[in-house]
């Protein structure tokens, strides 16, 4: 086995990137890019009547906004299928597996019998060990010629050993009548072909791996390492649906969550570094390992995403922030931002970040620097305007043309102003909020001065005040 980390993300295109399949992706992401490794990406696309390209679409647009890049091209398993069969065959030319001439009704006539028996319904073919000039000239299968004592033991890094007896496992079909190769010989195939050293996936497929291992040791090809990982449930403990909320990866980011803490979440739900929630993604690469995760389902927790999205919303790059906010925009099917509406949001961003969990709750704080005069108070706002008389506004106007627009000035023109009229400023911040931003909830008044600069500012309390 090579010496580099290889892993694989294979999920089948059959519909959105799952949040589940999203956080398979990052785990082997994560291992792969903090070992200097290769993380590739094959798309399952055997089922040709399920598969279709819009899914394998949102599935690439899914990792993309996670900023799961992958090395290499993305590997279609379909287009590998001669490989597949050409492995089927080595294995019938060797002796490892035989041609089953048994039709679906006499198989279900056999597990019919069994079953009325009280007997094992695993079905066992008569051709197994069949003399090549009894076979008749008809439709076969190939199937492998499984080991029929002892035991087989998958040595998973999350489960730990899970032994199977080798008499609970059927002759597996490699290839179909119609020779097309079945899925579980094409995934070993392809990990194979592909250098695969490491299977990161959901513990649903922890049976199948026993399966493949019969592929794997017959073919003389190494086992890679096994790591199953438990499913995501909902915050009832059912296995996470549609009526959890929102599955799609991409659901997350049209409704404005950042890649960022989505990453960090996903990290957590399941994995964990002592007591460490936010981490970035350096720190996440040089964390992860096999041994950080749990045994048991995650918990899906939509307050733990966001106080974690908030938090890398604050720290996050100013210019970063913006496109990822017209990256959302897109995604929720928003109106665009004009040209000076992103740049003026970008220079508003230091007084905007803090205490935004998802981007609508940033934007709303940004409707100050993002709408244009006349400003339109909302209900909330207009009951604070009505609480101040309009001379006030017209005293506050020479006041604040003669103030230096630094903060410290704004600031002591303000609460000198306030103080004068026999007013706590908070009295006048309000009115103010009002009269900036046509809102209740807003950045503080200096900071929306600041960024207005004194013209609009002046502007916008001239409005008010007439």
């Amino acid at each position: 086995m090579s010496d580099q980390v290889v892993t694989r993300f294979a999920p089948s295109p059959t519909g959105f990137l799952h949040i589940g399949g999203a956080r398979t992706a990052l785990f082997n992401w994560l291992y792969a890019r903090g070992r200097g490794g290769k993380f590739l990406l094959r798309i399952e696309d055997t089922d040709r009547e399920r598969s279709t390209p819009e899914a394998t679409a949102a599935i690439l647009q899914g990792m993309e906004w996670l900023g799961l890049d992958h090395d290499g091209d993305v590997i279609s398993q379909f287009e590998g299928a001669e490989r597949h069969a050409e492995v089927a065959r080595q294995l019938l030319a060797e002796g490892k597996a035989y041609k089953c001439f048994s039709t679906q009704e006499e198989i279900a006539a056999f597990r019919e019998q069994a079953r009325a028996e009280g007997k094992s319904t695993l079905f066992r073919s008569p051709w197994r060990d069949a003399d090549p000039s009894t076979h008749p000239d008809a439709p076969y299968v190939i199937r492998i010629k499984a080991p029929q004592d002892g035991t087989t033991v998958i040595r998973d890094q999350v489960q730990g050993d899970v032994t199977i007896r080798n008499d609970q496992l059927d002759d597996m079909i490699l290839l179909r009548s119609d020779g097309t190769p079945v899925y579980m010989l094409a995934v070993v195939v392809d990990d194979h072909d592909m250098g695969v050293t490491h299977v990161i996936r959901g513990d649903d497929h922890l049976n199948n791996a026993a399966r493949q291992m019969m592929i794997y040791e017959a073919m003389g090809w190494d086992v890679p390492v096994w790591a199953h990982i438990p499913l995501i449930h909902g915050p009832d403990g059912k296995k996470l649906s549609k009526r959890h909320g929102a599955l799609g990866a991409q659901e997350y980011q049209a409704m404005g969550y950042p890649a960022a803490g989505m990453r960090n979440y996903l990290a957590r739900l399941g994995w964990s570094h002592g007591d460490d929630e936010f981490f970035t993604d350096a720190q996440a690469k040089e964390w992860f390992d096999l041994d950080g995760i749990g045994k048991s389902p995650a918990r899906f927790d939509l307050k733990k995403l966001e106080n974690l999205c908030g938090q890398h919303i604050a720290v996050a790059d100013d210019a970063a922030l913006r496109q990822e906010i017209e990256a959302y925009l897109a995604a929720a099917n928003l109106p665009d931002l004009t040209e000076t509406q992103s740049s003026d949001l970008e220079r508003a961003m230091y007084c905007l970040k803090d205490r935004a969990r998802t981007f609508p709750e940033l934007l709303e704080k940004a409707h100050f620097v993002l709408t244009s005069r006349p400003i339109e108070p909302d209900e909330k706002a207009a009951k604070a305007l009505a609480s101040v008389s309009d001379g006030i506004l017209n005293e506050l106007t020479p006041h604040v043309q003669n103030a230096s627009w630094t903060r410290n000035e704004l600031e002591q023109t303000l609460n000198s102003f306030a103080e004068a009229k026999g007013v706590k400023f908070g009295k006048l911040a309000g009115p103010l909020r009002a009269v900036l931003a046509g809102r209740a909830v807003t950045p503080s008044v200096f900071d929306m001065m600041l960024v207005l600069g004194q013209e609009e500012t002046l502007a916008r309390l001239s409005d008010a005040a007439t």
